[in-house]
């Protein structure tokens, strides 16, 4: 699978865990671990991986303008907590909602390099 579409899978996945964090608010209820929560992160957490170890690449063969291998590690750590947070109502809601929109930053930003005819993505 190439990157971009890497990239717009995982944009569409934070929306999905602020859909989810707020609906499990509304619902008061708590997810049963082994049944809802390990797969679907253990899942998302392969994707991330995959996606920082190519756009790492992409960033280190192309050397895109005001993109950094620092911003993807930290958009990647940040997606790794927020999606299994996104399961629980107890989550502190602003640092969620930050955390969710910093790295949506940077997928972003990515996706708009990689459109604007880098190519090997």
């Amino acid at each position: 699978m190439q990157l971009i579409d890497k990239t717009y899978q995982l944009i569409e996945e934070c929306d999905a865990c602020l859909h989810r964090f707020q609906e499990m608010r509304r619902l008061d209820k708590e997810p049963d671990f082994f049944q809802e929560v390990k797969p679907h992160v253990d899942e998302v957490h392969t994707r991330i991986h995959e996606w920082q170890q190519q756009s790492t690449n992409w960033i280190k063969s192309t050397y895109p303008k005001n993109l950094y291998v620092q911003q993807i590690d930290h958009a990647a750590d940040a997606m790794e907590q927020f999606v299994v947070q996104s399961f629980f109502k107890g989550t502190s809601k602003k640092r969620f909602i930050q955390s969710i929109q910093s790295a949506q930053y940077t997928l972003k930003l990515l996706a708009t390099k990689i459109e604007e005819g880098e190519d090997g993505a």
